[in-house]
């Protein structure tokens, strides 16, 4: 199962758009910044002139003072005062001083992030009759461009902003649907996990231990059975049985660990592993023997081996229970060094291929599914030769990874 990246967490409206931010912020003071400057020129001596730089530095102080508060993490509530405080203070500056007028453009923009959607636009229809009124008393006459000017601007940039924040909406959505999926998907991916290891395990055990102790029963049955009349054939058994057990521990340990085959643990080639097992499937009625053609097979990759072995140890104790064979031998074939071929022949009485379960994977059970499944873990092909009376010919192809030079 692949490792999964740590999911990142879906950045805010805030940060999407914290540039712009930053461009309306500069775009208020600087605008802030002219209007006193012009008005400062014309009205040098000016009555008012003392209250319109006061005004002028508590709104810019206030403006500061907020930009803290000018965010969705602070709550809703003092953010809306804060920009109430801010359009009360511009309202009375352009009362003041038309001039000042433009510096509520930029709040359209903090209007729009700060109020609800229906709230804001009320808010910008405010502002933009503010500039129209204020631009008209200036120029003391009627012109369209002051009245058709300021309308555009505001539905322009309002118009920009809500497709910002209605796009926004969306990727937010498509990362949170993206987000979820990816943790469907692990979650799927653990669940398969588990069920192949389960799958995994239980042919394990079965190719092992199971076996084993099948064995195991039929020599300790054989040497019940003779206890009396061969008491040397008797002691034979339980010695082969004890032989196995053995064996059996070995595995049994050897699943603690590492779940390597113990007979590939202890440093042996397929071949000496195949002989081995060979020497333990042999006995009064049964005799195994193993040929290997076209090389050594420790020069095969890890799982190659392993998954081999066991189809062996599998297709063995299925000639052992079921067949009623008295012979059976086992060939590995390299060819090449790109595909290893394993036959299992046996001379038991044989059956109808055409009766087995169908499918590589996704089987239940053991003997021939488990053969199966392990050969399509490995990417290899299966072919069962068998009829009734006939014996069996069990074949199995699996490519060889490539090997470094």
């Amino acid at each position: 199962m692949q490792a999964q990246d740590p999911v990142r967490p879906v950045r805010s409206y805030e940060d999407d758009t914290r540039w712009l931010t930053i461009v309306m912020h500069a775009a208020f003071f600087l605008l802030l910044g002219v209007a006193l400057a012009r008005f400062l020129l014309r009205h040098p001596g000016g009555t008012r002139t003392p209250w319109i730089i006061a005004l002028s530095a508590a709104l810019a102080v206030l403006y500061i003072a907020g930009i803290a508060c000018d965010s969705p993490r602070r709550p809703a509530a003092r953010r809306r005062l804060w920009l109430g405080l801010v359009v009360t203070v511009v309202v009375v500056l352009v009362v003041l001083a038309p001039s000042f007028a433009w510096v509520g453009i930029p709040l359209f923009y903090t209007g729009l992030r700060t109020l609800p959607t229906r709230t804001a636009l009320v808010l910008v229809g405010l502002l933009t009759v503010l500039v129209i009124a204020s631009q008209v008393r200036l120029a003391g006459r009627w012109d369209p461009d002051l009245v058709l000017g300021p309308p555009a601007v505001a539905v322009l940039a309002t118009a920009v902003f809500l497709q910002m924040q209605r796009q926004t909406a969306r990727q937010r959505a498509l990362i949170d649907d993206l987000i979820r999926t990816r943790r469907e998907l692990a979650a799927s991916e653990r669940r398969e996990g588990t069920l192949a290891e389960r799958q995994r395990l239980s042919m394990e055990i079965h190719d092992t231990l199971a076996q084993g102790l099948s064995s195991q029963q039929m020599l300790l049955q054989a040497a019940d059975r003779v206890w009396d009349t061969a008491p040397d054939k008797a002691h034979t058994h339980v010695r082969t049985a004890a032989s196995i057990a053995e064996h059996n521990l070995v595995e049994a340990r050897r699943f603690v660990h590492d779940l390597a085959p113990a007979d590939l643990a202890r440093g042996g080639s397929l071949e000496e592993a195949l002989r081995a097992l060979a020497g333990r499937e042999s006995g009064e009625r049964l005799t195994v023997r193993v040929l290997v053609d076209g090389g050594d097979g420790a020069v095969l990759p890890d799982r190659v081996r392993s998954g081999l072995l066991r189809i062996a140890q599998g297709a063995l104790a299925n000639v052992r229970e079921h067949s009623g064979a008295t012979s059976a031998a086992v060939t590995l074939t390299l060819l090449d060094d790109d595909r290893a071929l394993l036959d299992v022949a046996d001379d038991g009485h044989g059956f109808d291929p055409a009766s087995l379960p169908a499918g590589p994977s996704g089987v239940r059970g053991h003997g021939l599914p488990a053969i199966r499944a392990r050969v399509h873990q490995l990417g290899g092909t299966l072919t069962i030769e068998s009829a009734p009376g006939e014996g069996t010919v069990l074949s199995v192809s699996v490519p060889l990874e490539p090997r470094a030079p």
